[in-house]
């Protein structure tokens, strides 16, 4: 039987008290009935949640973390740790690709992750050539996918600049190279490998990388209700670049070219004014914000509070891979906060007094649109995502439900995620992936192979 009976599970509408989910063999919550009967043979558990969702990803960049944290000759910046990514994303390979991504994804679904939407640029050979198969990265990480056991949102990148104006793409960005056309012969490539696991959706890649009729372009061949993910405003030097190429900030340039809706998320949108911050709640767009990359990059910090005021939707990604948890994630949303306006809470209001709820219910619903797939939330019809904590540690032994997420979020470092069920199978059992060694094991392969590569 497809089943867990919880003694405190959280759904929609905030805690409830023994709750049986159930699921069918496509991996689609049929049933999940608060205050019922524990049936004979099946598992329980203690506190369960549903599975976060990770808006944003690149997944190769995952070998890349804590090697890029020397410091250069000159000042470093977002723009220095570029350089090095190019670098090292031009030597890599589809099995590597695929090897990468594999490890990644048990590792986010280790953490809490269950579905994940991968902002896949890489398209060409070391050559600048494209693959006999269009598709060939872009199936390596469907494949990854799979083997982890990840929810997955693919999302082929637009890529066709290396600046504002049409600037031609410098020698190290020639892998990256696509026009509208490549993107809608990989997404149409991809369309068999669609299902409950996996959507397909397009990305441009900035207002850097493509131009607006591109979008356009793009906008009008894609099916309607596929997502849209864009990066913008991450950086001041982008801020200034748009402000020299039109005249305007990247979000209000955006906003006037293009209809901005619920299908979009604006990933970082880190440096926003207020126009441009009102515009984007109003749109019903979501804000994909990724703390620790931001972090680790020098970004800056989103102005959430006032987002929020707005009415603004919002989601969380791991980008570049320095972090796989999503507990880090929403504990730098809210401490980097804190630490701008030198107070506590700030993901909080009258009438939403909880802020670990909070934090995990808004990145549940802005992900989960940001995925474009039924996912984010324990409910009959969305996919059997969820995790099981762990109630025998410390920080979670005997607290009421309502101070799980507390504890969950602010306290402690440890790992709290004992088991995960992706799409209605059980990925991760005592914290432990289904297919760690396997994957581990071709995953320490490439990346010997790339430091050879390197050396």
């Amino acid at each position: 039987m497809n089943a867990l009976f919880a003694r405190h599970a959280l759904l929609p509408e905030g805690w409830q008290g023994d709750v049986l989910v159930e699921w069918d063999a496509r991996g689609t919550l049929t049933r999940v009935q608060p205050q019922a009967r524990p049936p004979i043979g099946v598992a329980r558990a203690e506190y369960v949640v549903p599975g976060m969702v990770n808006l944003h990803s690149h997944a190769f960049q995952r070998a890349l973390g804590g090697l890029t944290e020397r410091v250069g000759e000159g000042p470093d910046s977002f723009w220095t740790w570029r350089d090095l990514m190019y670098r090292f994303a031009a030597q890599i390979t589809p099995e590597q690709v695929e090897a990468i991504g594999a490890q990644l994804f048990s590792e986010c679904l280790r953490h809490g992750y269950t579905a994940l939407c991968e902002f896949h640029y890489i398209q060409r050979d070391p050559r600048g050539h494209m693959y006999a198969r269009p598709a060939e990265m872009a199936e390596r990480v469907a494949a990854a996918g799979q083997q982890a056991g990840i929810g997955l949102t693919l999302l082929p990148v637009l890529y066709s600049y290396s600046g504002f104006g049409a600037q031609p793409l410098k020698p190290e960005q020639a892998r990256f190279y696509t026009d509208v056309d490549t993107v809608l012969s990989i997404v149409e490539a991809l369309e068999p490998l669609r299902g409950g696991q996996l959507e397909v959706g397009a990305a441009p890649h900035s207002l850097r990388a493509a131009g607006i009729d591109q979008i356009h372009a793009l906008m009008g061949a894609l099916p309607q209700a596929r997502p849209l993910h864009i990066h913008i405003a991450e950086q001041q030097a982008e801020v200034q670049q748009s402000l020299d190429f039109s005249g305007r900030r990247p979000v209000d340039y955006l906003f006037d070219a293009v209809e901005i809706d619920a299908r979009w998320c604006l990933v970082h949108a880190t440096h926003l004014n207020d126009k441009e911050l009102g515009n984007l709640a109003r749109s019903g767009a979501v804000a994909g914000l990724c703390p620790s990359t931001e972090a680790n990059l020098g970004d800056g910090l989103f102005p959430l509070g006032d987002y929020l005021a707005n009415g603004g939707r919002w989601g969380i990604g791991s980008d570049s891979h320095v972090s796989q948890s999503p507990i880090e994630e929403l504990r730098w949303l809210e401490y980097g906060q804190r630490l701008l306006h030198q107070r506590r809470n700030i993901v909080g209001a009258p009438a939403r007094r909880d802020v670990a709820l909070n934090l995990w219910q808004d990145a549940l619903g802005g992900g989960a649109q940001a995925a474009g797939r039924p996912v984010g939330a324990l409910a009959a019809g969305r996919r059997a995502d969820l995790l099981v904590l762990d109630a025998t540690h410390p920080n979670l032994d005997g607290v009421r439900d309502t101070d799980v997420l507390g504890r969950l979020v602010f306290c402690g470092n440890d790992n709290l995620v004992r088991d995960v069920l992706a799409g209605g199978r059980w990925v991760v059992q005592g914290g432990r992936h289904m297919a760690q060694e396997a994957i581990g094991r071709r995953y320490r392969q490439a990346i010997q192979e790339l430091r050879e590569v390197s050396a």
